[in-house]
C-alpha cells in the first residue's frame, strides 16, 4: 500500500492555479511519460545501471561513464540521454532528442507494416446443381484471387434432400482443386460444417524470375556494292 501511494503521489499533478490538465506543460510532461511507458525505454533518470557506454548525437562514442555523468552532458546539450541497447553488458545510451528518437521509431515501424503483405480469405460459393459456364467463372475467380496473393476458401451449400448426394458435392469442389493446379496450395482438404461442404487454397510460392535471354547483336547492315573504276 506506502508503494502505491508513493506511486500516485510522484504522477500526481501540482495542485494551485494553472496546474493539472489546464497546464500544456504538465500535459505534455504526461504525453511524454505515457510514450516512454509504452515503449519501455528508459530516458535521463529512470537509468539504473552503474556504467553505461554513451553515444552523442553525431555517432561517435564517448567512452563508458556513470548515468549522472552522461546524463550532464546531455543536458548541457539540450538533449535527452535513451537506453537504446539494455541488455548490453554495459547498456548502451544515445544522446538524442527524445521526442525525434520516438518520431523516427513509429515512423520506420509503420513503413514496416506497409511492406507486409496481408492475405485475405476470398470466398468462392458454388451449388449443387451449378452449370458448367458458372462454374467456368467462378473457378476463373479463384485462380484470379489466388495470383493476386489471396488465399480462396471454396464452399458448397447442400440444401434440403441434397444432403443425401453429398458425392455431388465432393466432386465439384476436387474438381476445382484439380482445374487450379499448381496456382494454388490445398491448405484444408474438402470437409462438412453442419450443410456446407467447404476447402481452403492458398496460394503458391512463386518460382523465381526467369533469366532473360541474351539479346542478339542485331545484324549489320549490307555493304553498298564497290563501283568499278573508270578505266
Amino acid at each position: 500500500m506506502l508503494y502505491s501511494g508513493c506511486v500516485r503521489g510522484l504522477f500526481r499533478a501540482p495542485d494551485g492555479p494553472g496546474a493539472g490538465a489546464a497546464n500544456p506543460k504538465w500535459r505534455s510532461i504526461i504525453a511524454l511519460d505515457k510514450r516512454s511507458a509504452k515503449s519501455f525505454i528508459r530516458i535521463n533518470d529512470r537509468i539504473r545501471a552503474r556504467e553505461i557506454r554513451v553515444i552523442d548525437e553525431n555517432g561517435e562514442q564517448l567512452g563508458i561513464l556513470p548515468p549522472f555523468e552522461a546524463l550532464k552532458i546531455a543536458r548541457e546539450r539540450g538533449l535527452d540521454l535513451v537506453e537504446v541497447s539494455p541488455t548490453a553488458v554495459p547498456p548502451v545510451c544515445r544522446i538524442q532528442d527524445y521526442g525525434r528518437f520516438l518520431y523516427e521509431k513509429e515512423k520506420s515501424e509503420r513503413a514496416a507494416r506497409k511492406k507486409q503483405k496481408v492475405i485475405t480469405i476470398k470466398e468462392v460459393k458454388f451449388s449443387v446443381t451449378v452449370d458448367e459456364h458458372d462454374y467456368q467463372t467462378k473457378k476463373n475467380q479463384a485462380v484470379r484471387f489466388l495470383t493476386e496473393g489471396d488465399k480462396v476458401k471454396a464452399s458448397l451449400r447442400f440444401r434440403g434432400r441434397q444432403m443425401a448426394h453429398r458425392e455431388l458435392g465432393y466432386a465439384i469442389i476436387n474438381r476445382l482443386i484439380q482445374d487450379i493446379g499448381e496456382a494454388g496450395v490445398v491448405e484444408f482438404m474438402p470437409r462438412m460444417e453442419g450443410t456446407i461442404l467447404h476447402a481452403i487454397v492458398a496460394p503458391s510460392k512463386k518460382e523465381g524470375a526467369k533469366p532473360k535471354p541474351a539479346q542478339q547483336a542485331p545484324p549489320a547492315a549490307p555493304r553498298p556494292p564497290m563501283q568499278q573504276q573508270a578505266r
